[in-house]
């Protein structure tokens, strides 16, 4: 059904930037309410940006006024420009429906941050 292949990862220094590319099978991104999830080691995934099908957008207050999320409903794609970087935003990157991730989950991207 729905499949995502996050990319656009790497490793990057604390105060770099990232911009990391959801691509999704089948027409989702312009009718469903979309996020980007993380998940460090240890930790739970959590949501960090959100944008509806109207394009209304929500961040956690971790990455507000730090990351952007988009789409481009002609390419299916959903995108998150990530500025300021933290070694906070250490993570594997998913993106899925949101608040709720209803579809199978990708293999995500890995971002690190550190010096």
């Amino acid at each position: 059904q729905v499949q995502f292949v996050e990319s656009g990862g790497g490793l990057v220094q604390p105060g770099g930037s990232l911009r990391l590319s959801c691509a999704a099978s089948g027409t989702v991104v312009s009718v469903y309410a979309m996020g980007w999830y993380r998940q460090a080691p240890g930790k739970q995934r959590e949501l960090v940006a959100t944008i509806t099908g109207r394009g209304s957008t929500n961040y956690a207050a971790s990455v507000k006024d730090r990351f952007t999320i988009s789409r481009n409903n002609a390419k299916n794609t959903m995108y998150l420009q990530m500025n300021s970087l933290k070694p906070e935003d250490t993570a594997v990157y998913y993106c899925n429906s949101a608040p709720a991730g209803v579809f199978s989950w990708g293999q995500g991207t890995q971002v690190t941050v550190s010096s």
